[in-house]
């Protein structure tokens, strides 16, 4: 009996700039896009045709010009996607717009595309909601990480608390943040978002906490399982939301107490005790419905 995969993480072979910094200048990721004149002057690319193979690139896209993908990535273009010259694709850099693009050379280091006119295609969420969660172990952060981008996260927080199994530092954590920044550029990739949701860099839950201000408008809520009210007894926020999720194991009572000090409403989904991947996506689901675009 062959037993059925889990959920993979999609390829994300190219970082934002923001990682690409935190692994470090040796990481020999490079881009390029120029503007040039148009190649042909009939490219154009409609609703109805519309590419379903969307690529971040990791720099800014200039209109009308061509864009060189980065050696990792132009490897999984040709060899992962096996896209071949005169292919439509969309592409986006994180600004908002996407852009109808297509292949004009491929070989198996670079990938050149001819970009067209920029489209505005908005699809974040009304509700902006930054996920604070303690790091899980393995695949589990991953799956939290890339459901968190499709369910509409504008910010993730990894945090160390008490209870994580994980236990990350020094150059070990910059890398694993920059993992989880590919898997939410492979997020947006998949699910449409033009914006790329920032992954912060791991702190441990006390200074992370410290940083905490009651000052905004910002709603903060603590998931709590035997504590608090549900979610839909409160009322519609009045500004942005920090949604803070505890590790395997849940925080400890001296953690809960902290994030109450520090302005956090405890609020549970209901009388079942969830996972820690779960309860994330299930909050994040919940808020949408009650309050975003779901």
């Amino acid at each position: 009996m062959h037993r059925k995969k889990r959920d993979s993480i999609p390829p994300a072979p190219v970082l934002p700039e923001s990682a690409v910094a935190a692994v470090g200048a040796d990481s020999g990721i490079t881009q390029t896009c120029l503007a040039r004149p148009p190649l042909w002057h009939n490219f154009s690319m409609t609703e109805d045709r519309k590419s379903l193979t969307r690529l971040y690139f990791p720099g800014q896209i200039a209109d009308h010009g061509e864009c060189i993908l980065p050696p990792a990535q132009a490897h999984h273009v040709a060899r992962v996607l096996r896209l071949k010259a005169g292919d439509e694709v969309t592409m986006f850099d994180g600004s908002g717009a996407e852009y109808p693009a297509a292949i004009v050379r491929l070989d198996r280091s670079a990938v050149t595309l001819r970009v067209g006119e920029p489209r505005e295609r908005d699809r974040e969420s009304p509700l902006a909601i930054s996920l604070a969660q303690a790091i899980s172990s393995g695949e589990r952060m991953d799956y939290t990480v890339q459901k968190a981008v499709e369910l509409g996260a504008v910010r993730i927080e990894p945090l160390l608390s008490s209870r994580c199994v994980v236990r990350l530092a020094g150059e070990r954590a910059l890398r694993r943040a920059a993992h989880w920044q590919a898997v939410a550029v492979a997020a947006c990739e998949q699910c449409g978002r033009n914006r790329v949701p920032e992954i912060a860099p791991v702190m441990a839950f006390g200074d992370w906490l410290g940083r905490q201000s009651g000052a905004d408008e910002r709603w903060r809520l603590l998931l709590a399982p035997h504590t608090g009210v549900r979610l839909r007894e409160l009322a519609r926020p009045a500004g942005a939301v920090t949604l803070l999720v505890g590790p395997e194991g849940g925080f400890t009572p001296e953690e809960e107490d902290a994030a109450r000090l520090a302005g956090f409403s405890p609020v549970r989904l209901g009388p079942r005790v969830l996972r820690t991947e779960t309860t994330a996506v299930a909050a994040l689901a919940a808020l949408q419905t009650l309050w975003g675009d779901l």
